[in-house]
């Protein structure tokens, strides 16, 4: 396994950074921030056409450019740095690989190209009103008759549900858990923008009445092939994390070499070198986690269940205390509605939340390492 990034995908790194230099400052961010839709038609047609970015790691034969998860990993850490304001990861993380774990051929071939292209927004609806991100005991259900499947129930935080043109729904069947695809402004779908702490990120409440769905893969056989996903889910996420705590440490570190006290930078006081060293060690220690998560899954590696949990919960962490600390070298500034710094600690909280928090997480990696 290889954990060292070729040119070829550090100039992938940097490319992705020029853009989004340009392309989602902060002064976008606060702008989507405020926006019902949550993105920049714009700027995610360019995402797509200029850079290819939605499809980075789908397969050729399904309309994507058939990279590994580690240049998907690598967008994700620029996007996060960003804190890029588009349903980038729901469509190019959640709904892809939904679809690509299902085994699903004939969905993948009719669903993907799209997803690819920028053309359809796709997301993943798991957690119902109770948040939790366990796969037992979803109360969900479909059923099937003669003109075919339908889904019904409420399905909640699912990240971009508001704007996205298919949800992937998983839903209980007689057969066990199945996942279903259904259409976002179809009939018997009603959805609605959740309040959340994180601006940045758009949730919404799905309810579905006798919604018209398509199954995707077999019948009651969703309960691995969703595992599979949320793994990948989590090591995505831990990339973005990773991102976002490097930003924050980059700012605190820039601050505190410009401002002054007593006639020097702050930066030369014991105490800001300390919160600094102990910022850049949690946020190289999340990295390397994330990476070789991204290179497990890449390789194929029977690795990635355990690695997935450990990353998350560790990144996500590392992101929070990152995020804090450089509100703390700030100072009263950094506390402002006017400085970004509030951006990152309330995306970093959310974080922690999303996708499972770090007491599921962790428990998760002990069950799975046999403790």
């Amino acid at each position: 396994m290889k954990l060292v990034n070729t040119p070829e995908q550090e100039e992938l790194r940097q490319s992705v950074r020029r853009f989004l230099t340009a392309k989602s400052p902060s002064a976008a961010v606060r702008e989507l921030m405020a926006d019902e839709g949550g993105y920049d038609a714009a700027v995610w047609k360019q995402m797509a056409e200029q850079l290819g970015l939605q499809g980075i790691a789908i397969p050729e034969r399904f309309g994507g450019s058939g990279f590994s998860f580690v240049e998907l990993a690598l967008v994700l850490e620029e996007t996060g740095r960003a804190l890029l304001v588009a349903p980038y990861f729901a469509s190019a993380v959640l709904g892809a690989y939904a679809l690509l774990d299902s085994g699903d051929e004939a969905a993948c071939a009719e669903l993907l190209p799209g997803i690819a292209d920028g053309t359809r927004i796709a997301t993943l609806a798991v957690t119902e009103d109770s948040g939790q991100w366990s796969l037992d005991g979803l109360t969900a259900t479909a059923s099937q008759s003669t003109d075919g499947w339908t889904v019904s129930g409420v399905k909640s935080y699912v990240l971009d549900g508001h704007i996205a043109d298919v949800v992937l729904v998983a839903a209980t069947t007689p057969a066990g858990l199945s996942l279903f695809a259904v259409d976002g402004a179809g009939p018997g779908v009603t959805r609605a923008v959740l309040p959340t702490v994180d601006q940045t990120r758009k949730l919404a409440r799905l309810v579905l009445d006798a919604a018209p769905a398509r199954l995707v893969g077999a019948d009651g056989g969703a309960g691995a092939s969703l595992t599979r996903t949320l793994d990948k889910a989590a090591l995505a996420l831990a990339a973005e994390q990773v991102g976002g705590a490097q930003r924050a440490l980059d700012m605190a570190v820039e601050y505190a070499k410009v401002r002054h006290q007593f006639g020097v930078p702050i930066g030369s006081f014991q105490a800001i070198k300390h919160k600094a060293s102990e910022m850049m060690l949690r946020v190289e220690s999340a990295r390397a986690a994330a990476n070789f998560g991204a290179w497990a899954v890449a390789d194929g590696s029977d690795e990635v269940p355990v690695v997935a949990s450990l990353a998350k919960a560790y990144a996500a962490d590392a992101f929070f205390f990152a995020a804090a600390e450089n509100i703390q070298i700030h100072g009263g500034v950094g506390f402002t509605w006017e400085h970004d710094a509030h951006l990152y600690f309330k995306r970093a909280a959310s974080g922690q939340q999303f996708l499972g928090d770090g007491t599921f997480h962790r428990e998760r990696l002990l069950e799975r390492i046999g403790i």
